[in-house]
């Protein structure tokens, strides 16, 4: 008896398509909305925190302002900024426009560069704010 499934065309594979900026920032949308319920929660905690008096409340701000805590939040600003961006890119699609090869990158590439300005935009006024 042979094998027939060697005679079967392979499905097309990630590792087969030549990665277009426009293919990762749909990735990266993807695992931005991930990323997003995990720091959604790390907010409710904060909210819970807050309302379950002062000495929780300085516990968890201790922990969302260590080093580790401050890189997290960082990573969770970058990914609702990415996402929100990604959203309106997505948003001028479902109007018809922006399919062309050009256009698509050109937003893709935006996407990108909007989210990091966005994210470092919000902190340095977070950090203003604060003093």
């Amino acid at each position: 008896m042979t094998n027939v499934t060697h005679s079967r065309p392979l499905s097309p594979h990630l590792s087969i398509y030549k990665q277009i900026p426009t293919m990762v920032m749909s990735i990266v949308h993807r695992l931005t909305g991930m990323a997003l319920y995990a720091g959604t929660l790390l907010v409710a905690w904060w909210l819970f925190a807050a309302a379950s008096g002062e000495a929780t409340f300085d516990w968890v701000n201790g922990i969302f302002g260590s080093w580790l805590g401050r890189l997290v939040l960082l990573g969770y600003t970058w990914a609702l900024m990415h996402h929100m961006l990604g959203g309106i890119r997505h948003f001028i699609w479902d109007t018809g426009r922006g399919f062309d090869p050009e256009t698509s990158t050109k937003m893709a590439w935006a996407t990108l560069a909007g989210s990091i300005t966005l994210t470092i935009l919000i902190w340095i006024i977070g950090y203003a704010i604060r003093l």
